[in-house]
């Protein structure tokens, strides 16, 4: 029996990727908490979410609209999403679904697992030991203003993920207190995964 807690979560908001073009940060807060969970998503995806979020509906529905659809005439319902796994800064999400009396799970990537929950009216969770390693804490959310992150790239402060420069423990951790300040999810999401990574190397 799995007794792991599970803690609920609901979308924050939306931010571009400062790094990567055409890629998200797409930021979960935890319900009733301060913990932050910034997930990586394509332009697709933060598209559809964003379309859920205004509660728009383009003239021809969509995938996701199409697959609840499908739900729908099936006399399925989705119970909710649970966030289960994540590897190499990649989250893993389950869809729990029911018809009559059977509950089906279904493996599903995150990003389409809340958009489905948005627009189904859905809880979204996560377990309480993934939101902890991968979260981001803002003590203060109306600190910072939405900008760019430092340029990490110049000599004099070579980035902190160029392998070449070796960076160390702290500076990561420096950088990524500044990604959060400026409110650069997507970066600060990079910081914490090697963070974590270079935390169970030591270990």
């Amino acid at each position: 029996m799995n007794n792991r807690k599970k803690v609920e979560l609901e979308v924050l908001n939306i931010t571009n990727s400062h790094l990567q073009a055409g890629a998200f940060a797409l930021v979960l807060l935890e319900k009733d908490g301060t913990r932050q969970l910034p997930v990586i998503i394509g332009a697709t995806e933060a598209q559809a979410i964003i379309l859920e979020l205004k509660g728009i509906n383009p003239p021809r529905p969509l995938t996701h609209a199409l697959f609840v659809s499908v739900l729908e005439a099936l006399g399925a319902q989705l119970l909710r999403v649970l966030i289960y796994k994540v590897e190499g800064g990649v989250y893993y999400a389950y869809l729990y679904l029911r018809a009559g009396d059977t509950i089906f799970r279904v493996d599903s990537r995150t990003s389409d697992a809340i958009v489905l929950a948005l627009r189904m009216a859905a809880p979204i969770l996560i377990y309480e030991d993934i939101l902890e390693t991968g979260q981001i804490r803002i003590n203060n959310p109306d600190e910072g203003k939405q900008g760019e992150a430092e340029d990490y790239t110049k000599e004099s402060h070579p980035h902190p993920l160029d392998k070449q420069h070796e960076p160390s423990l702290a500076s990561l951790k420096t950088a990524l207190e500044k990604a959060i300040e400026k409110e650069n999810y997507e970066q600060a999401a990079v910081l914490r995964d090697k963070i974590n990574q270079l935390t169970q190397t030591a270990r």
